[in-house]
Parts: structure tokens; C-alpha cells; sequence
């Protein structure tokens, strides 16, 4: 397609809508190299006021009060699109929003947040707006705020996913099985000698990699790495902190017996994932379906209330992730598998068969199809 308008919204929340945001523009990129690509973050569109306030709030309630958080998800999942809330949502800063979307002309927009393409569902019901519209979801649970009978296609990562949205009454060739979107970069086979050298890491030892997500919400990361470093099993240990610097000052004093190597926020996740034999982490959508891509196994470790417990269930399920609630749990899950290796080769083969592969290549072919 010669002159392909494309408009992607994201949003920055946890980064994960805007990680599958970017796989699938670099995807497009692959397919349409003279597509003109738009990618904007909705609420800062609308708001950026609201949107620093919703995220600063959005990061202290699942640090601090998890639960509450929880709670706010699963009411708002049960929200019905007729209802006085939803139809508010609906029309906030939509004057603004069609206007832009109208001066841009798009062939199709790409929604990896949810809110977005109910709205814009929403607007294709009333024939107020022309363009096809492609909701991601980028989780393993559904959520009302994605379910909209007006958006064209749906891109899921499981066939979980898929029934749900067919139990909402969603049409079944409106919906496209194909892994949440992630970089191609993951997709690669690298060489684990070859990358622990040029990292200066030590490719003899079992690898563990301790990933707190974007903003460093894993909860007890400091009492993780302590009882790693201290651990009687003979260990490497990989942090990344993300943009949570407190964090990473914390960890680089401590000490143990067992090596340890602190990373802020990095560029190079899918290089730590290759070296890694385990990962412990937090249970978001695109953190999940990365290591899920490299075929890592995963130890996920106190999932928050919502999202991140479905994705961590589905998890659980297949057979690639352990599930730990406390740190006792946690220091019993890591003895058992560092001394049963050929259980940790059962998860990675689980984590290979959990996803087509390919995931943002036949996510975009999807998109472009329905063109």
C-alpha cells in the first residue's frame, strides 16, 4: 500500500501498551515502508493535566495499595456500554478527538489500551467516523473497556481471550488469535555464550532475571535479591530496575556471595531474556508475552489484584509460570527448580507452544487485510 494513513493509540500505563504499540508500527514498517504512521498517547491527547494525574495515581495504587486497585478493575470490567458512566466517557474530549482524526484522515486506527476503541466504536455506530478501527488486547483477560460491537477487529493473544469476547457477543471473524504484539527483536535466536561475554556475564552459571517492570513495581525486589545473593545454589543474578532509581541505588549496595548486576531502564531486555534460565517478575501483558516469546520460564511473584493475576492464572495453566504469594513461597519455588532442571525445561517447552510466534508480523497482516 503506497499511501497508507495509519493513527496508533497507546497509553502510559506501565509501558506495555506502548511496547505492543511499537512492535506493531515496526511491523508495519516491514510491510508498508511508505505507510505514514501517527502514534499518539490518548489521555495526553485528550489531557495532559489528567494524564500525568491518572498515571502518578495508577503507579502509587498498585505499589501501595494493590488491592484497592483491584478492586477498581474488576468493578469497572463489569460497566455496560448503556450505562450514564460509560456513556460519559464516551463523550469526553470528543469534539477535539474527531477533528484531529478527521484533519489526519486514516485508513485505520490501532488501539493497544482500552477505553480507546470503545469510544471509537462508539463513533463507527453512530457513522460518525469512516476508518476501520483494530483494538489489541494486551492482556489474557478480557475487560469491558475493550468489548465494543463497533470496532472492526480484535487482536488477542489466547484463545481465552477469544471466547470471552465471542461470549460478549463479539463476531468470531472480527476476532484474529495471533500472541500479543511484541518487537521481532524477540523473535530472534541468539547465542547465550556469545551475549554473556560481550555483557561480561558468565554463561556457566544458572541465570536469574529479576524484571520489576517500567516504573520497578515488583513488589519486595529488595528481599528477592537478598535471598539471592545469598542463596546456597551457585547463581548469577540479572535486575532491572527500570525508571525506578531508588530502586536501583537500594539493590547496587547490597552484598552476598553470589554475583549480581543492576540495570535501570534498558534497550536491550530480549539480550538478559536469551542469558536468563528463570525469570522473576511481575505479571504484565507484554513482560508476559516477551518471555514467553524467548521461551523463558516464570516465577510471578505476588501478580496485583486485576490484569496481572488473569495474566499470571493463564500462566500458571499452560504450565510456564509458578505462582508465588510470599517470599517463603518464592524461596521454596526457586530451591525446587534450580534442583529439578528438568522441570524448568518443562515450563520453557510450555512457553514454547504457548504462541503462534510471529506475533506483531501476523498481527499487522490482520489490520492490513481488512483494508
Amino acid at each position: 500500500m503506497e499511501e497508507l494513513r495509519v493513527l496508533v493509540f497507546s497509553a502510559t500505563f506501565g509501558a506495555g501498551h506502548i511496547r505492543a504499540a511499537e512492535a506493531l508500527i515496526e511491523a508495519l514498517r516491514e510491510k508498508s515502508p511508505n505507510a505514514e504512521i501517527t502514534h499518539l498517547d490518548f489521555l495526553a491527547f485528550i489531557s495532559k493535566r489528567f494524564n500525568t494525574l491518572a498515571k502518578n495515581t495508577y503507579i502509587k495504587l498498585i505499589k501501595h495499595t494493590p488491592k484497592l486497585y483491584g478492586m477498581f478493575y474488576y468493578r469497572t470490567s463489569k460497566i455496560r456500554q448503556d450505562s450514564l458512566f460509560q456513556r460519559f466517557i464516551n463523550i469526553v474530549g470528543r469534539k477535539e478527538f474527531l477533528d484531529y482524526i478527521k484533519k489526519l484522515n486514516p485508513d485505520v486506527i490501532i488501539c493497544t489500551y482500552p477505553v480507546i476503541g470503545v469510544v471509537l466504536g462508539e463513533l463507527r455506530n453512530k457513522g460518525v467516523l469512516d476508518c476501520k478501527v483494530a483494538s489489541v488486547v494486551t492482556d489474557y483477560g478480557v475487560h469491558s473497556q475493550y468489548i465494543h460491537r463497533g470496532v472492526d477487529l480484535y487482536i488477542v493473544g489466547c484463545q481465552d481471550v477469544y471466547d470471552g469476547l465471542r461470549a460478549e457477543g463479539i463476531a468470531p471473524e472480527r476476532i484474529k488469535i495471533t500472541g500479543i504484539p511484541v518487537s521481532p527483536k524477540f523473535e530472534q535466536v541468539l547465542d547465550r555464550e556469545e551475549v554473556s561475554q560481550r555483557l561480561n556475564l558468565k554463561p556457566i552459571r544458572p541465570t536469574i532475571l529479576v524484571m520489576g517492570g517500567a516504573y520497578g513495581v515488583l513488589g519486595g525486589s529488595k528481599q528477592i535479591c537478598k535471598l539471592l545473593l545469598n542463596s546456597e545454589t551457585s547463581l548469577q543474578i540479572l535486575v532491572v530496575c527500570g525508571r525506578d532509581e531508588k530502586l536501583y541505588r537500594t539493590l547496587e549496595g547490597l552484598e552476598g556471595h553470589n554475583p549480581m548486576v543492576c540495570y535501570g531502564y534498558i534497550k536491550n531486555v530480549e539480550e538478559l531474556m536469551s542469558v536468563a534460565d528463570l525469570i522473576i517478575t511481575k505479571a504484565g501483558g507484554l513482560t508476559v508475552s516477551e518471555s514467553l516469546t524467548k521461551k523463558l520460564p516464570m516465577i510471578v511473584f505476588k501478580p496485583i489484584p486485576g490484569q496481572e493475576a488473569e495474566n499470571a492464572h493463564f500462566l500458571e495453566r499452560i504450565g510456564a509460570a509458578k505462582l508465588a504469594t510470599t517470599e517463603e513461597e518464592l524461596e521454596e519455588t526457586i530451591t525446587f527448580l534450580l534442583s529439578h532442571p528438568e522441570e524448568i525445561e518443562n515450563m520453557r517447552k510450555a512457553a514454547a507452544n504457548a504462541l503462534p510466534g510471529h506475533a506483531s508480523e501476523r498481527a499487522v497482516e490482520h489490520i492490513l487485510a481488512i483494508l
